[in-house]
């Protein structure tokens, strides 16, 4: 007769003596696994780290040789960057200096005088941002919604040719934005949409749909299809079934597109370069071509791009909790 061990709950002396023997190693394994991933982290944020202390250093602390760790900081680079400024007369040095003095400044105005100059306009900066999240927003919700009915319908219906399509859809990523500059300016130059919203939204949210399809069809191939059989059966129209049971289910790879569709949108720099110049010029090509007078000023471009890295932190602060899931949840398999 074959011997059975009667099943029960564990000795808790044995399991501690396991874990003991393997803590040890364990340990040191987590410790510097954890330390390779701080000192990536520490390396990741160099460029960060002195993009916000150039946005407060004075020019002289920027141009330093060696590099200024210490300094007092200023807000030059805030006003070099949302201001238009003249160098000023000595008679109107004078001027403004009694205004200073009278109290009759503001914190900006000042800082100007103290290097010689007197504002004259706000910048543009500002529109620049605008575009930026009217475009990026607009094209990157567009492009979701497309790509999630595109795929549900790629993954759910035996399309003709859906493999040849979904090569097709892919095909127009892999051009580089400079290769097909030219024409597509000829183009919107023809169709009066150079320079306009629409354009840059319409353009940007094909370049985007080829990516989010790809993307969203892994995750639709990942909701099983007994699902919707079963809201069939229980009465659901085909529409009411995906709203009600895929859609939900779908949260997780729309929050990962999203995301990846935003930042392409919102860092793209060739097609805001030469297909906008005043009306729908975003932030990227403006913070490139920033220029001071006398020379380039650096704190202005730093404070413009930490501005600009702002709302896509936001953003993906906000979903990271589908990012992890969302970017891995699509490669595997059933």
């Amino acid at each position: 007769m074959a011997n059975f061990k009667e099943t029960g709950p564990s000795n808790p002396t044995t399991e501690a003596t396991r874990v003991d023997k393997i803590t040890p190693r364990y340990r040191l394994f987590h410790n510097l696994r954890a330390i390779i991933v701080i000192l990536i982290a520490i390396v990741l944020l160099i460029p960060i780290f002195v993009m916000v202390i150039t946005a407060f250093k004075t020019r002289q602390d920027i141009v330093s040789t060696p590099p200024s760790v210490v300094f007092s900081p200023t807000l030059e680079g805030f006003v070099y960057l949302f201001t238009e400024r003249a160098v000023a007369s000595p008679a109107r040095l004078q001027e403004l200096k009694n205004e200073a003095d009278a109290g009759q400044m503001s914190l900006f105005e000042r800082i100007a005088l103290s290097v010689g100059q007197e504002i004259t306009d706000t910048s543009d900066y500002v529109d620049r941002l605008k575009n930026s999240l009217i475009i990026a927003g607009l094209s990157t919700i567009a492009s979701v919604i497309l790509a999630v009915f595109a795929a549900y319908a790629f993954s759910r219906y035996q399309v003709k040719g859906k493999n040849d399509l979904l090569f097709f859809i892919l095909s127009t990523r892999m051009l580089p934005a400079v290769v097909v500059t030219i024409p597509l300016f000829l183009m919107y130059t023809q169709v009066k949409l150079h320079d306009t919203h629409i354009g840059m939204i319409l353009l940007y949210t094909v370049f985007n749909l080829s990516l989010a399809v790809w993307l969203m069809k892994g995750f639709m191939d990942e909701i099983p299809l007994e699902y919707e059989e079963a809201a069939l059966v229980d009465g659901y129209t085909r529409m009411q079934a995906f709203f009600r049971i895929v859609l939900p289910q779908a949260v997780t790879g729309i929050a990962a597109t999203t995301v990846f569709c935003l930042i392409f949108s919102w860092n793209e720099y060739a097609f805001a370069l030469m297909l906008t110049s005043e009306t729908a010029r975003t932030a990227p090509p403006s913070i490139a071509t920033m220029l001071g007078r006398g020379g380039i000023e650096w704190s202005a471009i730093a404070v413009g791009s930490l501005g600009f890295l702002i709302p896509v932190i936001i953003v993906v602060f906000l979903l990271r909790n589908y990012l992890l899931r969302g970017v891995t949840f699509g490669a595997v398999r059933k």
